[in-house]
């Protein structure tokens, strides 16, 4: 094997986040204890495990939205390209920026679909002029898979729009600005089975453009959508492998009792 093609085997899958000793505290109550998790790069990440486990705690470290909880202490190391996201000379603003997130219930903007899409390009100046905000707008949309449905009503709400039009408008609003990184939290549980099925899809067009991190409790959506899974139970990492090796050869007895149903 060349040396060029070993390297590009070595680096194709880098991990973009690596996370060291993390552990969470909301007031006195430990959330997470000693996280140690890579994420790699152009792939989707799924975060399994009953309810109350810690992944979207541990999602919400990514880009440091637990710092608006009172009470919330994070300790350990998280980098995203090796730079500590923690460090104190960090921009929380350019770190979200650079650290797209969808929520669990879409949640457009009250503003017409073209605002809610530019909305994030004009705060951070990533258009200079109209046209290439147009240009923007109408390439998010486009590559959100929202674009044929809503050429013609730009300036409509976005709250007009049906539950999957509006999650998609929200995938919309965050690749917008370019992000590196998409934390995706429940993304489809407030949607029905062919609104899910688009967003499925879309994940798996954007994971070649962007690093993916997604909470689910369906293992079935976990399996479809993923290449990475880890699982979470009572605040620790229990296993992470390939997404295929975790549903079909966990190592461990606990991962073996949630994907059978045994616990969850």
């Amino acid at each position: 094997m060349s040396q060029a093609l070993k390297h590009s085997l070595s680096t194709e899958h880098r991990a973009k986040v690596q996370a060291r000793g993390v552990n969470v505290y909301y007031g006195d109550k430990k959330a997470l204890s000693g996280i140690g998790l890579d994420i790699p790069e152009h792939q989707v990440s799924a975060l399994i495990g009953p309810s109350g486990c810690g992944k979207s705690t541990f999602l919400r470290c990514l880009n440091r939205m637990n710092d608006i909880i009172e009470g919330c202490r994070v300790e350990g190391a998280i980098t995203i390209d090796g730079a500590d996201i923690y460090a104190k000379d960090q921009d929380v603003v350019q770190l979200r920026a650079r650290v797209g997130m969808v929520f669990q219930k879409p949640n457009p903007f009250p503003k017409s679909i073209y605002e809610n899409v530019a909305y994030g390009p004009r705060i951070h100046g990533l258009a200079p002029g109209r046209k290439e905000l147009d240009d923007l707008v109408r390439d998010s949309l486009e590559r959100a898979g929202l674009m044929g449905e809503v050429h013609d009503r730009l300036d409509h709400p976005g709250t007009s729009l049906s539950g999957g039009q509006q999650q998609r408008l929200c995938i919309a609003r965050a690749i917008a600005v370019k992000p590196e990184l998409i934390l995706m939290d429940e993304p489809c549980s407030a949607l029905d089975p062919i609104a899910t099925a688009k967003i499925e899809e879309l994940i798996d067009e954007l994971r070649t453009r962007f690093t993916i991190v997604i909470v689910t409790h369906s293992m079935q959506q976990a399996a479809r959508v993923s290449q990475r899974t880890a699982f979470f139970h009572m605040g620790e990492l229990v296993e992470t492998g390939s997404t295929e090796q975790i549903f079909t050869n966990p190592k461990d007895d606990r991962t073996q009792a949630y994907i059978t149903g045994r616990i969850g």
